[in-house]
């Protein structure tokens, strides 16, 4: 891919990354059932959020790259809400680790979004 986006999706290995902002991390998304649908078989990787609006969509044969919006994948969010459920789970296990008291640490998060 010729630009970096603000969100890299890799399918080989299942791999959500959020590259800027807020909490800016990857994700392996284990999740055999949505990596495995059918309008995801010829994709490669996706960089989206880039300043190269044709050069989002990266396919495993000899199609052209395509824009996301070109690409029939639906909406992005369905990437993003993985990667942000990934992030919870994650918020949470490190608040779970932490041994002070809730006082000092604050509530347990509940809720994540990019």
């Amino acid at each position: 891919m010729a630009s970096k986006g603000n969100w890299t999706v890799v399918f080989e290995d299942k791999k959500i990354i959020k590259q800027i902002g807020d909490s800016a991390g990857e994700y392996v998304i284990d999740d055999d059932v949505f990596w495995g649908q059918s309008k995801f078989s010829n994709i490669w990787a996706i960089q989206y959020g880039t300043s190269v609006t044709t050069d989002e969509v990266e396919y495993r044969d000899q199609t052209p790259h395509s824009s996301f919006a070109d690409s029939n994948l639906g909406s992005f969010q369905d990437f993003i809400d993985k990667w942000d459920s990934a992030h919870l789970t994650q918020l949470q296990d490190n608040w779970d680790g932490d041994i002070r008291i809730e006082a000092e640490k604050g509530p347990r998060p509940t809720s994540y979004s990019s």
